[in-house]
């Protein structure tokens, strides 16, 4: 029965990652390339499991994609001050804490990531309506069927599963991709070309081995 389990589990995740739309993530890509670039904050929050996604890929947008030849990233994670956090959802309330951290911070043209496996988590709505507010870009990685989310953020990924374990997995699995194609761009595996392309740059047979 384990071995059942397992293979159903991993057949998700493989479901999921198939059926993931390459060009909104290819748009993702663009978005924080040209926010690397431009030299502005990149912002990333989450609960539970996602406050870890969010916490390892601002780590990795700031340190794993360094190269000699790229920008170096500006990113925070809202979920990494513990005092402040807990602060300000002590003080008001819970809905508030990446939100009220983010208001004095976000200027236009930054970009917030905003990472919610149902699309509904309260706090990360609401940061996301700060982050709107103070004219930046603003990012969804969720699932199911995107919650509210999907309609808020100026663009939403959805993991197609209704799974949250699943949903959570393939969230570290897209940071990862996201910052592997960026420290590839920025080291020059891709000879200078544009992100954006006709054909999706993850094509396995157009991609450069190392």
């Amino acid at each position: 029965m384990w071995v059942q389990w397992i293979e159903e589990y991993f057949n998700g995740i493989h479901r999921a990652l198939e059926a993931l739309p390459r060009e909104i993530l290819l748009q993702i890509i663009a978005q924080i390339e040209a926010a690397a670039r431009d030299g502005r904050m990149i912002f990333l929050c989450g609960n539970g499991g996602s406050a870890a996604t969010a916490s390892h890929f601002a780590c990795d947008l700031a340190k794993g994609t360094r190269q000699s030849n790229g920008p170096m990233v500006r990113a925070m994670a809202l979920t990494d001050n513990v005092p402040l956090l807990t602060a300000w959802a002590n003080d008001t309330e819970y809905r508030r804490v990446f939100a009220e951290q983010l208001r004095p911070l976000i200027r236009p043209g930054d970009l917030l990531i905003a990472i919610s496996g149902s699309g509904n988590s309260p706090n990360v709505l609401e940061a996301v309506r700060v982050a709107r507010e103070a004219g930046a870009f603003t990012i969804g990685l969720t699932g199911f069927q995107g919650g509210k989310l999907r309609d808020l953020a100026d663009l939403c990924l959805i993991v197609p599963s209704d799974c949250m374990e699943q949903i959570e997995d393939v969230h570290l699995i897209l940071h990862h991709t996201i910052t592997t194609v960026l420290r590839r761009t920025w080291e020059g595996a891709f000879a200078a070309a544009p992100i954006l392309r006709e054909e999706p740059l993850l094509d396995a047979s157009r991609v450069p081995g190392p």
